[in-house]
C-alpha cells in the first residue's frame, strides 16, 4: 500500500481568478453554442453544460450575468444548445467573439437548421442538439444556472465532439491497442 507524500493543495485566494481559471481547466469539457430565438436571436458559445436528470430530462448550462445571453435566456421559453462536432473550431470561435452582428445576421455566418420545439436557432453539423424548455434558475455567484427540460433531441454518434482543455481546443485521439 502506498501513502501520498506530495503536500495537500493550497487553497486559491478568493481574488486570484487567474489561478482558479487555470484549475477549472484542467477538467475538459466539451464545446456547445446555446442559442435562444425570439425576435431578435442569439447565440454564445459555452462549456458549462451538463446533463442533470434522465427522468425528467433535464440538462443545465451556466451563463454569466453580464453576458448578453443572460438576459435572452432569462426573457426567453426555451432555448436550444448545439454540442459542437471536432472540426467545429470556427463556430466556437464564431460565438464566443463579441465582434459579430446582433440579432438574427450573427448566424448569417454559420450554417443553422430552425428548431423543431422552439424557434431557438440549431448549429448544422453538430454532435447533438437538445431543445429545451426552461424548466428553473438558480443564484450562481457571477452566473445564473439554467436548468432546461429537453423537449427534443438529435444526435449523430459517427460525429467526435469538440472538446476544450486548458485553454485549448482539442480532439479525441483513439488509443492504441492493449498488448
Amino acid at each position: 500500500m502506498s501513502t501520498l507524500t506530495a503536500a495537500p493543495p493550497s487553497p486559491a485566494p478568493a481574488g486570484d481568478v487567474t489561478r482558479l481559471r487555470r484549475a477549472f481547466g484542467s477538467f475538459a469539457t466539451g464545446v456547445t453554442v446555446v442559442t435562444a430565438g425570439g425576435a431578435s436571436p442569439r447565440g454564445m458559445t459555452a462549456n458549462s453544460f451538463t446533463s442533470v436528470s434522465l427522468d425528467p430530462a433535464l440538462v443545465l448550462l451556466c451563463v454569466g450575468r453580464d453576458a448578453g445571453m443572460y438576459r435572452s435566456l432569462a426573457e426567453a421559453g426555451t432555448f436550444a444548445v448545439s454540442v459542437l462536432a471536432a472540426g467545429q473550431e470556427d463556430v466556437a470561435r464564431y460565438f464566443a467573439s463579441s465582434s459579430r452582428p446582433a440579432g438574427a445576421r450573427q448566424f448569417d455566418a454559420v450554417d443553422w437548421l430552425p428548431g423543431r420545439s422552439g424557434d431557438a436557432p440549431l448549429i448544422a453539423g453538430a454532435a447533438a442538439h437538445f431543445e429545451c424548455e426552461k424548466w428553473r434558475t438558480y443564484d450562481g455567484g457571477d452566473h445564473a444556472v439554467f436548468l432546461g427540460r429537453v423537449l427534443a433531441l438529435d444526435e449523430a454518434p459517427e460525429r467526435e465532439p469538440l472538446v476544450f482543455h486548458r485553454g485549448r481546443f482539442r480532439q479525441f485521439a483513439d488509443r492504441a491497442p492493449e498488448v
